[in-house]
């Protein structure tokens, strides 16, 4: 069975959904020590809506006529260059950040991984948003 693709209106759509859902978990975390569980699930929200939001940059630059990208650096560094996001050091942390993570091993990198999603990177990805409101608009 053959799928429509999605297009970049519908994968912001999904993208600010989940970025909903992020602000909820962030507020639960700032009103107190959050379990283990807890802890993991917002990372994994975390994680679903940086990738929905490649999602859309992958949906624009599409409509653009724009790629294909080989991963989510050269995306992320022609969305910089493109003026979709204002701060591609720290998205590129953001990809740093979610690679280093990774609970099988055994380097501990959750505290910081958590205290960045609250502090950095929700920022970042509630101005994307914002930016990507306004291209759909014009």
């Amino acid at each position: 069975m053959k799928f429509l693709p999605k297009s970049c209106e519908d994968c912001l759509s999904e993208f600010s959904t989940a970025l909903d859902d992020l602000r909820t978990f962030i507020k639960r975390a700032k009103n107190g020590n959050l379990t283990e569980a807890q802890s993991r699930e917002l990372i994994i929200n975390f994680e679903v809506t940086h990738e929905l939001a490649l999602k859309v940059l992958t949906a624009y630059f599409k409509k653009e006529e724009k790629g294909p990208f080989t991963g989510s650096r050269d995306l992320t560094v022609e969305a910089f260059h493109a003026d979709l996001i204002d701060d591609g050091k720290s998205w590129l942390d953001m990809i740093i950040d979610r690679i280093q993570y990774n609970p099988i091993y055994a380097i501990d990198t959750q505290g910081k991984f958590l205290d960045n999603i609250q502090k950095k990177y929700l920022r970042l990805l509630d101005r994307f948003e914002n930016t990507m409101e306004k291209k759909m608009e014009a």
